[in-house]
């Protein structure tokens, strides 16, 4: 099979678009069936399982990072992947290759049409078999949507962690910050320790209750953490660290906002947990876009004029985009801030749209090519609708050139909306 035949093989099983429809499939039963079909590879290594609603992606790669400094062989499966598939399964910040996966799919083609897994348990079962093929000391897990039926809740991990919590995919989550509380926390298991971060105190009593029933040590940077200084740079950020185990002076993090200070802070923590080197936690929060392969977030693309990539796709993310900018430049740009957007259908775009015209952003609607891309017209009109300034729609490919020949030395770019947005304007070799 080769490896165009393999991507369409893979694209042809349902995908998930924001609804309850075909290719959203909660329940495990797919996946017990494709680990059995592939001999339960999911059981060959030790790993470390990351729900969240924001955070979760870049907690996962500062984990793994810190793990690959130490010198182990460290899986990393992540999704949504920005340009090619094989980046959700990553070893050492490398993705799989292609070849692999072609032969990977041919050799379970079978198994896909009997088992009839969505797009994400294909890739969630073929990440989870090629890191048992390279033997790999360790993996960290995202999770996809939600927790308890999650297709990665297949796991029985050495560690559990729950990044912040926030109101998404209520329709099929719940509507409520306790409901989906009690999803995400559904990856807890019977006395598996589990690490939690900053969020709603609604959230957290939720968390803490399942913890109790399972009888599962219970970690709250809130409680066992703090951050007594921060400072921030076109490079990342720098960060002083109080933990119950020891005091890191002057950790240097690769990445940007103050939202991955928090972030940083639970990889801090889980490192510990998870007795890695203390050495190898300044390396790996250091380096983590080179050891974890991380991109798409907040990835400065130009300094002059400033231009950031970010693949913000929530409010909550784009409310924190939206404050490194300001960070970045002093709370407010000295030019002016403009925000090529994209909107995504089964994301709230009416709560972007209103953050946007709050930053007082000129908003230039972005037709790009996802599967679940808003048309830009219709981004546009509900940009207007929120009172946004709106500039003229352009393609994803010509928006930051045509903004380098207009802008003033002090104008700012933010490209955001979608991995679907962001992924085009990365090089494929960039680490």
């Amino acid at each position: 099979m080769t490896t165009d035949n393999a991507l369409a093989t893979l694209h042809a099983l349902p995908r998930y678009a924001g609804v309850a429809d075909d290719a959203y499939k909660p329940g495990l039963e797919r996946m017990e069936a494709l680990m059995d079909a592939m001999d339960r590879p999911h059981e060959a290594f030790p790993s470390v399982h990351v729900a969240g609603t924001n955070g979760k992606g870049s907690t996962a790669s500062m984990i793994a990072a810190i793990a690959t400094a130490d010198g182990q062989r460290t899986g990393l499966h992540t999704s949504p992947h920005l340009l090619h598939v094989t980046e959700r399964m990553r070893i050492d910040g490398v993705p799989a290759p292609a070849e692999w996966l072609a032969e990977a799919v041919a050799r379970y083609r079978s198994a896909f049409e009997r088992i009839a897994p969505s797009f994400f348990e294909a890739t969630v079962a073929l990440s989870f078999r090629y890191f048992a093929e390279q033997h790999v000391d360790r993996a960290v897990v995202e999770v996809g949507l939600g927790g308890r039926l999650d297709a990665t809740n297949i796991l029985q991990p050495e560690l559990a962690i729950i990044t912040s919590i926030d109101l998404e995919h209520t329709a099929l989550l719940g509507d409520t910050l306790a409901a989906i509380a009690r999803e995400k926390a559904g990856i807890i298991k019977r006395h598996v320790p589990v690490l939690t971060g900053g969020t709603h105190p609604e959230a957290l009593a939720v968390i803490r209750e399942v913890a109790a029933e399972r009888a599962a040590p219970l970690h709250e940077t809130a409680r066992e953490i703090t951050v007594r200084r921060a400072a921030t740079t076109l490079e990342g950020m720098t960060i002083d660290v109080e933990t119950p185990v020891r005091t890191y002076d002057g950790l240097q993090v690769g990445l940007h906002g103050a939202y991955q200070r928090q972030n940083a802070v639970l990889a801090v923590r889980a490192a510990e947990l998870l007795a890695l080197d203390a050495g190898a936690i300044r390396e790996g929060l250091r380096d983590v876009r080179r050891l974890a392969g991380l991109r798409g977030r907040f990835d400065v693309l130009r300094t002059d004029p400033l231009v950031v990539a970010d693949a913000a796709h929530n409010p909550s993310g784009l409310a924190a985009a939206l404050d490194a900018v300001r960070t970045l430049t002093g709370r407010q740009p000295e030019g002016g801030l403009h925000v090529a957007f994209g909107g995504v259908q089964d994301k709230d775009v009416v709560a972007m749209a209103r953050l946007l015209a709050q930053a007082g952003a000129t908003v230039i609607p972005l037709q790009f090519d996802a599967p679940r891309a808003m048309p830009a017209g219709e981004v546009a009109a509900v940009l207007e609708a929120e009172g946004a300034t709106v500039a003229e729609p352009a393609a994803v490919d010509a928006v930051q050139a045509h903004f380098e020949r207009h802008a003033g030395p002090h104008d700012v770019l933010l490209i955001t909306g979608s991995h679907g947005v962001v992924g085009p304007l990365l090089p494929e070799n960039a680490s």
